[in-house]
């Protein structure tokens, strides 16, 4: 059970119907304009992280599942993306999901703490590789193309690991290969979650995929923990009580 304070803020999972409920409505206000909770079959196979501010009121939540091998295409990614060249993995991986900042607030001590929470579950449950899909909100590519271009031009991930597509995909890497980008504004439009793995040397797949329900654009995003630059694994390791 991770146990993390620090500063106005605590990390910890959620434990009980209260916690869910809590995890479910927050999601709801990030992903379905606070129309309905949002909650699916996953939840149940998933654990659940909440970042609460210490006077109380949960300011952000994730959810997490360790997989192995063939375990890997039960995942939430799988239902977009073809993860067989994952099913070799040589250990276990850590799968994240509906990742939800309350709009209300912008510190990034938040982040700072969730990622700190996830460090402990690596180290403690020996993750080799973090993976989930990263969620542009707006399904339609073109609203996208700066921070796709840059993307397909810095990131795009090894070929032995990325994921094959699955259905019909927007292929940005093939699509804006030479496209102009305009580094500080894509980095701007990113989702904040996604500029957290990037920041960790992580990669994404060479294609996009659009989520009807959610008026998503799915981007794959992955980080070989083996690869994550040494300072940003000290500073990590080290907020997590390592």
């Amino acid at each position: 059970m991770i146990a993390l304070e620090r500063g106005r803020y605590r990390a910890r999972m959620a434990d009980g119907p209260l916690d869910m409920d809590a995890v479910l409505a927050l999601r709801g206000r990030v992903f379905r304009g606070g129309l309905v909770p949002d909650g699916d079959a996953f939840d149940t196979l998933c654990s659940h992280l909440m970042i609460e501010e210490v006077s109380g009121g949960l300011v952000a939540t994730g959810r997490m599942m360790v997989l192995s091998g063939a375990e890997v295409v039960a995942g939430y990614a799988a239902q977009f993306y073809d993860l067989g060249p994952l099913t070799v993995w040589p250990g276990k991986m850590l799968e994240l999901g509906r990742f939800a900042l309350d709009p209300g607030w912008h510190d990034p001590d938040i982040l700072r703490l969730a990622w700190a929470a996830l460090a402990r579950v690596v180290t403690e449950r020996d993750v080799g590789l973090l993976f989930g899909c990263t969620s542009f909100k707006g399904a339609a590519p073109e609203a996208h193309l700066n921070a796709l271009a840059l993307l397909a031009e810095r990131h795009v991930g090894p070929a032995q690991w990325r994921p094959h597509a699955k259905g019909e995909v927007f292929p940005f890497a093939e699509v804006l290969a030479g496209h102009p980008v305009a580094t500080e504004t894509a980095l701007a439009e990113m989702p904040t979650l996604l500029r957290s793995y990037l920041q960790l040397g992580g990669w994404v797949s060479d294609h996009a995929v659009a989520d009807a329900d959610l008026d998503t654009l799915h981007v794959f995003t992955a980080v070989e923990v083996a690869r994550i630059p040494p300072g940003r694994l000290r500073a990590l390791t080290a907020l997590a009580g390592f």
